[in-house]
């Protein structure tokens, strides 16, 4: 049960996330609220606590900058990112400044992405930010998965970054084929009379 609310949420952020914004939102909260308190070994009660807060904040500090909200999603997305990132590079024991400091890494590069290249660079960060999510659900499941969630050094570590690798891949490849028409992909050539709200894949111009 622990594992399956969070991989049910991540394989929506991975497979669905481009197609709405209020979806992608939430989920990306949650999931960040989710990975920063696994950091920590926090109980599941705390962990969907923690979750919950994180989806609901989410949601209405972009709502209250909406602006801005391509940085505020892409940053979100690229410190869940980071987050995983920390846990699957770190075997063992957690430094947790060295966590933070990847967390907060890919978080500014996450923010820089979105801004610049909109909805495909969100193409990417919310596949690789799910699929962070569906590896940390699954391995919450069954104790024979558990190295998806927090790998060993070796054949573990490398098991859960192919994993992560392909599930992104999957995630990206099924969201630009579902959503294609919303990411502008059939209209590139020879069509002046584009949608940009559609090119932008429904998320916020900024």
């Amino acid at each position: 049960m622990n594992g399956i609310i969070v991989a049910v949420v991540g394989a929506l952020l991975c497979f669905y996330g481009i197609r709405s914004v209020h979806l992608g939102i939430m989920a990306i909260g949650f999931g960040l609220g989710w990975l920063i308190a696994d950091l920590f070994n926090a109980s599941f009660w705390w962990l969907l606590l923690i979750a919950l807060i994180g989806a609901v904040s989410a949601w209405v500090v972009t709502s209250l900058i909406f602006r801005f909200a391509s940085y505020f999603i892409g940053g979100l997305t690229g410190a869940m990112i980071g987050t995983k990132l920390a846990m699957v590079l770190q075997p063992g024991d957690k430094n947790w400044a060295l966590s933070m400091i990847v967390a907060l890494a890919v978080c500014v590069a996450g923010a820089f992405l979105a801004q610049k290249f909109r909805a495909r660079a969100l193409l990417w960060l919310t596949s690789i930010g799910g699929a962070s999510m569906v590896l940390s659900g699954l391995g919450r499941m069954s104790d024979s998965l558990s190295f998806l969630r927090d790998p060993e050094p070796g054949w573990q570590q490398v098991t859960a970054t192919l994993a992560w690798i392909g599930l992104s891949v999957l995630g990206w490849i099924t969201q630009r084929h579902l959503f294609a028409e919303k990411l502008g992909i059939e209209h590139l050539a020879g069509d002046d009379k584009i949608d940009q709200s559609k090119r932008n894949g429904g998320w916020p111009a900024g």
